[in-house]
């Protein structure tokens, strides 16, 4: 102990001690609590920061002259020092050392090959250790690359060193901005296999990359190259196997970050923007979650339900299946013959997941397939390289788990089946009947958005024969296809529908928004779905648009406007978003919408460093905006309206963050008697649809009212309702019915919210909630009391019941209870106390 305090106050008098405005430390200088290295180009930043309880951890972030000052990297993240009288130095055995104040080591870089070692932070990040005469990237001794935290930054490589038998892995922070420790998940390389990339929440597998196909991840189709000047590489050889990435826009920063609460981001800086997009993010939809529909399961998000049986399979757990639940995936309804068997080709798959296959680069595809035939324990095959046409072979001999389907952009799997079986090129992309029978149903929400878009708004008049033949030429080729289509009959005899020539349809023709999208570039995309993509544009007005692109893959669903869409005259609400125009030109079918400034909400609500900006009072506005335009569409247009897809992604926010709903592709029309239909296709998102609707087709304004719910706890916790069917975790209608009924339900607000709230509006809010998620259709209210709840500070509304889907805690709901149940209550904080003290 002695000596520990000799060498203390000695490095205090001998170091040197001045700020340092080099990017280098030598074995004669020490690194104080406040002061810092700046790498050559002023890129990044090496110091000390402070975090909870004030403890400080040495890191390394970008310099705020450029970025946002984000940290990228911490050296002591597990054993920080509990006080600012801390210091980074070189060791007596070449090795760096971070110091607490009683001389004791709380960190060290482990490494002691350096004769006269001197650190160096660089402009790409990365800290390393080097011998003082050079500079050779192969002389460095130990570098903060080989061990990152959080975050990988472009020129850091993830995987395993055969080496050293050394991995490279992320690990998320145990808490967002607040605890760098390690948290519970991890970015890592398996290579028991072919190597693929999983993302794991302790040991369970979250998420799984595919495996890499020469120009990509086959599960992440995104990564196409040169996009923001990024190149993603993958290499594989004696010496290790990595995948990292490259930048070669010098005013372009990205990285790849594994948040606190399990997700992937991939986040691009661009200095003439001044702010962060997130570029990519995975798990993104229910099909990103690894093994979504167990062995055999197809998943596909664009499909209701998502899973699908490989053809020749059947579910192997029926009734969960029917509850779209497909975990327990599929089997074979036939057993395979060997000499007879054939393959079924699957298009636009993520491939399934690679342990214990055979591999062989060189052989062609023909080549696969006889040597997949002739091994009768062989259940699938597939190139392993998509570069080239193809080349490459890769086999399995066990279960396909975890396969997915694209819209486009992944890969053809062939999969054996009996010769009985082989008598279509593609699986069915619908679902089993009780029978076990393939229906192949999709929907596709986008052209049914098309024509609605095209009545409702009828916003920007163009005359047919005001001479421009340009737009003459669009009206009347957009009129033939919805005539030749069935949409609409010249003849209005016996109906109260308008006639083709009355309408007024905003009509654009392709060059206008060709020139107005920058010909559709790629720096003006907004975003894509499985209908396609959205652009950015501008038209020569000067107004700004949002143009949605379909797919020219895009399933049409002529049918469901044909019966819906022919009923409905307008839609005007300012809360509904307003349909600008449309485009059928050249094999090309556009909608121009008004542009939303602030997209749409999710993409504020679940993004924590966007999510601050939504305090309560804007959060409860939005709300309430959200309530006025579900009631217009309930109670106060022409028709009753259900939307059937009301979810975060659909309310769109304006300059003013006013909410908008948007895309009315599912929705369905009601007469003003009509309470309820049902449908054998259900159509909706994940987490949104109320049980009576999910599990037997019956849906009504409350099925909106259960989805409006759902939104508004989700705004409150700024939490997605995951997992709708998970056991092992709960979702966040469970979640908020247990905190609730413990009395503790202001524990769910959003903590970026802060404390700008009032408790009792909050709990108000909850309890709206809560009455809108509750289980069974008849409890919840309609949307017009739903509006007065929110608007009146003392309400008069009963007690929720138990939501629907909730997992875990249930009130028991019997005869001998239903009377405290029903029980009516003003919710205010001593009420709502005085109550709980009652159960």
């Amino acid at each position: 102990m002695r000596f520990s305090l000799f060498w203390f106050f000695a490095t205090h008098f001998i170091f040197t001690t001045l700020s340092f405005s080099t990017d280098t430390l030598t074995s004669t200088q020490v690194l104080r609590t406040n002061q810092t290295l700046i790498s050559k180009n002023q890129l990044y930043v090496l110091g000390f920061f402070k975090r909870i309880n004030s403890r400080w951890y040495l890191g390394i972030w970008y310099n705020a002259n450029f970025v946002d000052g984000t940290v990228v990297w911490v050296a002591n993240r597990d054993n920080p020092l509990t006080n600012k009288k801390g210091f980074l130095k070189m060791g007596k055995n070449g090795n760096m050392v971070v110091v607490d104040p009683s001389g004791i080591n709380v960190w060290s870089s482990n490494q002691t090959r350096a004769k006269n070692p001197v650190i160096q932070l660089l402009d790409t990040g990365n800290l390393v250790v080097r011998e003082g005469n050079t500079s050779d990237p192969r002389k460095y001794v130990w570098e903060s690359f080989d061990y990152p935290t959080d975050t990988m930054l472009p020129g850091m490589k993830l995987g395993w060193n055969f080496e050293t038998d050394t991995e490279k892995h992320l690990t998320s922070w145990k808490n967002t901005g607040k605890d760098p420790s390690s948290g519970d998940y991890s970015f890592k390389m398996d290579y028991d296999g072919v190597a693929e990339m999983y993302l794991r929440n302790n040991q369970k597998k979250i998420y799984r990359s595919g495996p890499w196909n020469g120009k990509r991840f086959s599960g992440v189709p995104e990564m196409q190259p040169d996009t923001y000047s990024i190149k993603f590489n993958f290499t594989s050889d004696e010496h290790g196997i990595y995948y990292f990435f490259v930048i070669s826009n010098p005013l372009i920063f990205s990285r790849l970050v594994v948040t606190w609460d399990g997700e992937l981001e991939r986040l691009t800086w661009v200095a003439t923007s001044k702010t962060w997009t997130k570029f990519w993010y995975a798990p993104k939809d229910q099909c990103d979650y690894y093994a979504e529909c167990g062995p055999y399961g197809v998943c596909d998000p664009n499909s209701s339900p998502v899973c699908t049986c490989m053809k020749g399979f059947s579910p192997n757990n029926p009734q969960a299946w029917n509850l779209r639940d497909g975990s327990d995936g599929c089997s074979r309804n036939t057993n395979l013959d060997c000499e007879s068997d054939g393959f079924l080709k699957l298009k636009n798959v993520k491939l399934p997941e690679m342990n214990n296959v055979f591999v062989n680069s060189s052989m062609s595809l023909m080549e696969c397939e006889d040597l997949c035939h002739r091994n009768c324990s062989c259940t699938a095959y597939a190139n392993i390289d998509i570069t080239h046409g193809g080349i490459g072979c890769v086999m399995w001999t066990s279960q396909l788990i975890d396969v997915r389907r694209f819209p486009e952009d992944g890969q053809q799997l062939y999969v054996r089946v009996p010769a009985s079986d082989i008598d279509t090129e593609e699986f069915a992309g619908g679902s089993h009947n009780h029978s076990g029978e393939v229906v192949g149903i999709t929907i596709s929400a986008a052209f049914i958005i098309l024509v609605l878009g095209v009545i409702l708004h009828r916003k920007r008049k163009l005359s047919i024969s005001d001479g421009k033949t340009g737009r003459r030429g669009s009206f009347q080729r957009s009129r033939d296809f919805l005539l030749n289509e069935g949409v609409f009959s010249n003849n209005r005899e016996n109906s109260r529908e308008k006639s083709m020539d009355e309408l007024e349809f905003p009509m654009f023709d392709f060059i206008t928004i060709a020139m107005a999208t920058n010909n559709f570039c790629e720096k003006n995309k907004l975003g894509e779905g499985g209908f396609g993509s959205v652009y950015r544009g501008r038209l020569v007005e000067g107004q700004d648009i949002a143009v949605k692109r379909l797919s020219k893959t895009s399933v049409q669903g002529v049918e469901e406007f044909k019966n819906e869409v022919k009923l409905i005259v307008k839609l005007q609400h300012r809360n509904l978003v307003r349909l600008l125009g449309c485009c059928f030109e050249m094999n090309e079918k556009l909608l121009v919408y008004e542009y939303m400034e602030n997209r749409s909400l999710d993409t504020i609500l679940f993004d924590k460093a966007k999510k601050c900006t939504l305090g309560w009072k804007r959060r409860f506005d939005i709300m309430c905006g959200i309530a006025r335009g579900l009631l217009y569409l309930h109670r106060d247009s022409r028709f009753r309206i259900i939307h059937r897809d009301l979810k975060a992604s659909n309310i769109l926010l304006d300059s003013e963050m006013n909410p908008k709903i948007s895309d009315f592709g599912m929705a369905r029309i009601f007469c003003t008697d009509q309470t309820e239909a049902n449908t054998l296709r259900v159509v909706g998102t994940y987490g949104y649809m109320s049980p009576e609707y999910a599990m037997d087709g019956n849906f009504s304004v409350k099925s909106d009212v259960f989805s409006f719910g759902v939104l508004v706890l989700e705004i409150i916790t700024g939490k997605k309702n995951r997992a709708v069917y998970s056991s092992d975790e709960m979702n966040l209608l469970g979640n908020a019915w247990r905190q609730w009924r413990h009395g503790s339900a202001l524990e769910l607000i959003d903590s970026s919210i802060g404390d700008s709230y009032s408790p009792s509006e909050v709990l108000r809010c909850i309890h709206v909630g809560l009455l809108c998620v509750q289980e069974r259709a008849e409890n919840r209210p309609t949307m017009s009391s739903v509006m007065l709840m929110l608007s009146s500070e003392s309400p008069i509304m009963p007690q929720p019941r138990n939501p629907g889907f909730s997992i875990g805690e249930k009130l028991a709901e019997t005869d001998s209870c239903s009377s405290k149940q029903d029980e009516s209550w003003s919710v205010n904080q001593v009420t709502i106390t005085s109550l709980y003290a009652r159960q």
